[in-house]
C-alpha cells in the first residue's frame, strides 16, 4: 500500500473529516472526551471551523490514501493575548488499516511544523487517555513530555479514566534550547 499523502485540510474536506471523526468517536470512544452522538448534532459550519477556521484559530491535517481520508489531526490556536503562545493538538485519528506505517507520526510532525511557523506559538499541548500507550509513545517520539495526569477526566463504560497532559516546546532557529 502506498504511503499516505499528508496535507492541510480545506472546507471542501469537511464531510470526509466529519465521517472519519464520527467513526473514531465510536471505534476509539475512550480516546475522546466527546461522543459520536453529541458531535453528530454539530452543523457543517462547526466542522468547517474546526479544520479551517476563518480567523486562523483552527486547522487540521489529513492523511489521504487512495483518495480516502485515513487520518487526521487538528490544532487550535488561542486569540487571547495571555494564551496565544500555546496551541492545542487534538482530534488525532488514524484508521486501523493505516496504522503502524508512520502516518500518525507524519500527521503530528505536520501539525508541529505549522505551529512553529507562527512566531507567537512557543508550545503545543495535548491530552491523551491514560493507558493509550501507543499514542503516548507516538507523542513522546515527536518531542512531547508528560507533565501530569488529570484523574477521572472522562467517564467510560469501563469506568473513569485519567487524561495525561503533555506538551512540546517548539524549537526556534537561532534560539537557545529550553
Amino acid at each position: 500500500m502506498p504511503e499516505a499523502i499528508i496535507r492541510q485540510l480545506t472546507p471542501a474536506d469537511a464531510a470526509a473529516y466529519r465521517a472519519l471523526m464520527l467513526q473514531a468517536y465510536v471505534l476509539d470512544a475512550d480516546a475522546f472526551t466527546s461522543t459520536a452522538e453529541e458531535r453528530e448534532l454539530e452543523p457543517e459550519a462547526w466542522w468547517v471551523k474546526r479544520i479551517a477556521h476563518p480567523a486562523g484559530l483552527g486547522v487540521a491535517f489529513g492523511a489521504e490514501q487512495g483518495g480516502q481520508l485515513v487520518g487526521t489531526v487538528g490544532l487550535e490556536y488561542s486569540a487571547k493575548p495571555k494564551t496565544r503562545h500555546a496551541a492545542l493538538l487534538l482530534g488525532m485519528v488514524v484508521r486501523e488499516a493505516a496504522r503502524r506505517r508512520g502516518t500518525g507520526r507524519r500527521l503530528v510532525l505536520a501539525a508541529l511544523a505549522h505551529a512553529a511557523r507562527r512566531p507567537e506559538v512557543r508550545v503545543v499541548t495535548l491530552t491523551v487517555t491514560e493507558g493509550n500507550d501507543a499514542a503516548i509513545r507516538l507523542y513522546e517520539q515527536a518531542g512531547f513530555v508528560a507533565w501530569g495526569v488529570e484523574p477521572m477526566a472522562i467517564a467510560t463504560p469501563s469506568g473513569f479514566k485519567g487524561k495525561v497532559h503533555m506538551s512540546c516546546t517548539l524549537q526556534r532557529a537561532g534560539a537557545a534550547p529550553a
